[in-house]
């Protein structure tokens, strides 16, 4: 598998991968996390023109998709994370990675996916749904720690917090 960033021309195959996606997560406990239609395009296009989306390939087979947001000097790399009812495990700079979705869960994409992110940024975080049973267990297979909730500014929603570190 390898890894690079999304252009343009990747959209109509993003958008279908995270309709399955939503799919999938109704099927298996979690209809609400990505309400109808999230990611938007709208979203997926200003996600690839900063360069932080990316997708994951087995020769032309798209096999996921996330978002990967590095630290910057300076600032808070997710907002939401700010205050989490819980603790952290490290401070200092963090990666944030945000909309992990596979096109066959199990196969082991979601964890060369989150390999791929700690190998450029040895701190990082990532949050959930409650009711997402899979990534819940996918963090947990792929060396990520449960530290708390922290609830989204956009809504007041909670999400469980997780962290990889060195």
């Amino acid at each position: 598998m390898t890894v690079r960033r999304a252009v343009a021309e990747d959209l109509p195959r993003l958008e279908a991968l995270y309709a399955d996606a939503r799919r999938f997560m109704a099927e298996n406990g979690n209809p609400t996390q990505w309400r109808a239609g999230y990611p938007s395009r709208a979203m997926l296009e200003e996600d690839a023109a900063r360069g932080e989306s990316y997708v994951c390939e087995d020769g032309q087979t798209l096999c996921a998709a996330f978002l990967f947001r590095p630290p910057v000097s300076g600032e808070e790399t997710e907002p939401d994370y700010a205050h989490i009812d819980g603790a952290w495990k490290a401070d200092g700079p963090y990666g944030v990675l945000h909309r992990v979705a596979v096109a066959v869960p199990g196969r082991g994409a979601a964890g060369f996916c989150m390999d791929w992110c700690f190998a450029r940024c040895p701190n990082l975080r990532m949050d959930t749904h409650r009711d997402n049973a899979p990534m819940q267990r996918a963090l947990a297979k792929n060396g990520f720690v449960y530290c708390g909730v922290i609830r989204l500014r956009s809504d007041g929603s909670q999400r469980l917090a997780y962290q990889r570190t060195e």
